[in-house]
Parts: C-alpha cells; structure tokens; sequence
C-alpha cells in the first residue's frame, strides 16, 4: 500500500472512529432518557392487552353541599352557556368546602343547573349546581392505579403537558432505535447473525398480522 493509500486507509478509520463514538453518545443518551418511560410502556402494553382480565374495583366518593345565598346570585339567572368557568369566589369556596378542585375548569350553564365533567386518568369525576336553590353534588370515581397507569399509556384526560411529554419521549424513542440500528450496521460484519435477527423482528409481525389479524 502506497502512501496516499496509508493516508485514506486512515482517514476512513478516524472517520469511522469519530461516527462510532457520536452514535454510541446519542445512544446512551437517548437510552437513559427512554429507559424509565419505555418500562412503564411495556408493563401497561401487557396490563392492556389483558384489560378484561384484570379486574378493575371502582371507588366512589359522593358529596354534598349548599351554597350560601351570597354565592348562589353570583349563578343567579336563566342564560344557557358552554364551557364558561366558574367565577373565582365560588370556585374557592367549593374547594375549601368539599375539596374539589374546579378552578379554571370549564362548565356548561343551562338555566337551572351548572354541570362539569372532570374526566382524569385511572377514574371520573363531575360536579353540579342547582342554579336555583343552590344545592351541589359532586362525585369523584377511582378505578385504582392500574386503571391510572394505561390511562397515561393512552394519554387519556391527561392534560397537554402529558401529551407533550408523550411526544418528546416518542421522539428520544426514535433516537435510540436509529443510533441502534446504525450500530448494528457499523458492527454487522463481525456479527452474522445480524440482519437475519432484524429480518425477523420485521417478518415476524407482518406475518402474525396477515394471518391472524381480520
């Protein structure tokens, strides 16, 4: 080997030096950043997948009160309207009366009744007013922490913020997978066994899919 080809054969070896350490950075990046997310996935795939199985025991909780008349003609009136939230006043006192926590949250006015839904993870939950004698109800429902867990799986009632988080997680998912799979192929001539084992995490669901799918 001449010189210019020494002087190539080790460029393409630094090149190849500088791509291995970049990717296996990114990959135990992205790793540590999936690891706790990707378990939390995989146990509620399988708590999913057997949801008829797992049974689930609800528990209600059932409140009452009655606004004092001051607050009751803050609601006083007959105008219909939808996804108005309550006024701060009596938000607060509902909080520090039956500790449910409506703030912010919308609700629909109709000209007797006030009605919030409060869907959350792993349960519901509502409230309603009686707009002309100022009675109040509320129920709040808890499925348990199975229930809470593949809610979050699915991003059910979880709010934006989850949904976000969701998102950002998919995305250092995608990572981890691309700089793993451009590992593999960086170390594929030394490993056999390597594009056979990927063929068939590949075929593999196609094939379950084709068949047993319909």
């Amino acid at each position: 080997m001449g010189q210019d080809g020494r002087a190539r054969d080790g460029r393409d070896r630094a090149g190849r030096a500088f791509w291995l350490k970049q990717l296996h950075r990114w990959h135990w990046i992205s790793s540590a950043m999936c690891l706790v997310g990707m378990l939390l996935f995989a146990a509620t795939g399988i708590t999913l997948n057997h949801a008829a199985r797992i049974e689930a025991k609800p528990r209600t909780e059932h409140r009452e009160a009655s606004l004092p008349a001051p607050l009751l003609r803050a609601l006083a009136g007959e105008d219909e309207r939808k996804g108005v939230a309550l006024p701060a006043v009596v938000a607060d006192w509902i909080r520090g009366s039956i500790d449910v926590d409506v703030a912010g949250r919308p609700a629909d006015w109709s000209a007797d009744e006030i009605y919030l839904s409060m869907p959350r993870p792993g349960g519901d939950a509502w409230l309603s007013i009686d707009r002309t004698n100022g009675k109040l109800e509320a129920e709040r429902i808890s499925r348990g922490w199975i229930s809470y867990l593949n809610d979050l799986h699915k991003g059910r009632n979880a709010g934006p913020v989850w949904g976000w988080f969701i998102d950002l997680f998919a995305l250092a998912c995608v990572v981890f997978s691309a700089t793993g799979l451009l590992l593999l192929k960086m170390h594929a001539a030394q490993r056999g066994a390597t594009w056979p084992l990927v063929a068939f995490g590949l075929v593999l669901p196609l094939v379950l899919a084709l068949i047993f799918i319909h």
